[in-house]
């Protein structure tokens, strides 16, 4: 085989990206088991059954067209987190070189198989971005086969689309990301805030403007840097790496700063990295996986082209793609920054007349702002997917009204499913009489704010969301 197709000197590098991407795997397969039910499942606030009677297999390629069930979705989640254990423990560099891009394809498969049916739920970047670096990850080989040198190329391509179609489209988008303010802002009204969000927040502007002038290198310059020669490409990878860790600090994203950072690795050559792990110098490859590793390339070159018009395009779009099986996607974030955060707050009471005066109770999110007096917590790489929608209601409420309305539902039938979503239910597992959403204005209290009260956060109400609703036994209009 031509020399070309092998990178001998990036063995480290493909060790550290497959298992990077293999524990992403397992965060993201953990998630669908832990809290597919009461969002998707058979009795969720958009059921999988719903949504596939209304499309093909054509336009969302899924399983679980062929046959739903709670009990068939757990058994391919259930699948996919053993498959991703045993990639993350090293399985596919023990089994025949055939086998182990096998298991990397069938992970590939199962989790499509939930974005796919996923819908609002799994919207968002980060799922294209696993899929995508899933797919490529299927072709790296084992220990024992050279790493194939264009999966590495499309490796950094994949990465060169996630960080500069997120600085084309904030340099495109908000005004604030032009006049270095963004960071102002961002820290206190990004959807789920960190324990050390409030600090970045109160930073002097002048740190601000620096934090988004390295931000726009980082993104817009950067990326080039990253197809030149040794060292450039290495050093790039890490500027990429320290970057995304302060973005890891700041706030919750879940797994998009974790894949990004496994993406800059494929960078990084073994004279930088091999001090990391002994690993033993790898064959030739195998005529028949060359020829498959060209095969993916061609494809991958050829869905390429479109996210490069997009990226070139004046009417950018934002973490999207034009097949249904999320390879070749254009990627970026925040190409517009909310100045003030609102909250959309939930409560409930036993009370049957469910008036102003009654004793309203608010019911505790894992990860969303609530108490003002609670310290946002860290979750990512783990993903809240119920408390990451609660931050869009207030931004689209159109959106919203396609599940929150069977929500409150859910909670007046004290569903436990849903209630194992939330950090705290006020009713200990028992039934409301009436439950409303109430909308809030929040922000991050000031230092001596915070030294008086102890609270993170300063909230005023603005008023209802929706209004309060009743059991279905007894619907009736609040007073």
């Amino acid at each position: 085989m031509p020399d070309w197709l092998a990178a001998p000197d990036y063995t480290t590098a493909r060790w550290v990206v497959q298992h990077l991407v293999a524990l992403v795997y397992v965060i993201a397969f953990t998630v669908a088991l832990a809290q597919f039910r009461p969002l998707i499942g058979e009795r969720g606030l958009t059921p999988i059954p719903r949504f596939l009677a209304r499309t093909t297999f054509r336009r969302h390629p899924s399983l679980f067209h062929l046959r739903y069930s709670d009990t068939i979705f757990r058994a391919v989640a259930a699948l996919g987190l053993v498959l991703a254990v045993a990639a993350l423990a090293g399985a596919t560099d023990l089994l025949p070189l055939g086998a182990g891009i096998v298991l990397w394809a069938v992970l590939w498969v199962l989790y499509l198989s939930i974005v796919n049916v996923g819908q609002v739920w799994y919207g968002f970047g980060w799922e294209s971005l696993l899929l995508e670096a899933g797919f490529l990850v299927t072709f790296l080989g084992p220990a024992d086969v050279a790493p194939p040198a264009p999966i590495l190329w499309l490796l950094v391509w994949l990465l060169f689309r996630v960080e500069f179609g997120a600085g084309l489209i904030k340099l495109r988008g908000d005004r604030c990301w032009r006049d270095l303010t963004c960071l102002e802002y961002h820290h206190e009204t990004q959807p789920l805030p960190g324990p050390t969000s409030r600090f970045f927040h109160h930073l002097p502007r002048p740190l601000h403007r620096a934090e988004v002038l390295a931000n726009h290198v980082t993104q817009l310059v950067v990326p080039f840097l990253l197809f030149l020669p040794q060292p450039v490409a290495s050093i790039a990878a890490v500027v990429v790496i320290v970057t995304q860790g302060w973005l890891v600090s700041s706030g919750n994203f879940a797994w998009l700063n974790l894949l990004t950072i496994t993406l800059a690795f494929a960078a990084i050559d073994d004279a930088r990295l091999g001090w990391l792990l002994p690993l033993p110098t790898p064959g030739a490859m195998p005529t028949w996986f060359a020829v498959v590793v060209i095969a993916v390339t061609v494809l991958m070159l050829a869905l390429s082209v479109w996210p490069v018009l997009n990226m070139a395009s004046g009417r950018q779009l934002m973490n999207a793609g034009i097949t249904p099986v999320h390879l070749g996607n254009s990627y970026g974030a925040f190409g517009s920054v909310t100045r003030e955060r609102e909250e959309v707050v939930l409560e409930g009471t036993d009370d049957p007349d469910g008036g102003d005066d009654a004793d309203w109770r608010e019911y505790g999110f894992r990860a969303k702002p609530g108490d003002p007096y609670r310290r946002p917590p860290q979750l990512a790489p783990y993903h809240r997917r119920l408390d990451w929608l609660m931050w869009f209601a207030p931004l689209a409420p159109r959106m919203a009204r396609s599940w929150l309305p069977t929500l409150l539902d859910r909670l007046l039938e004290a569903d436990a499913p849903t209630l194992r979503l939330l950090r705290h239910d006020p009713f200990d597992g028992e039934r409301p009489a009436w439950v409303r959403a109430r909308l809030f204005r929040y922000r991050f209290t000031t230092r001596a704010e915070r030294r008086e009260t102890g609270a993170w956060w300063h909230r005023e109400l603005i008023g209802d969301y929706l209004p309060a609703r009743s059991r279905p036994t007894s619907r009736t209009s609040a007073p």
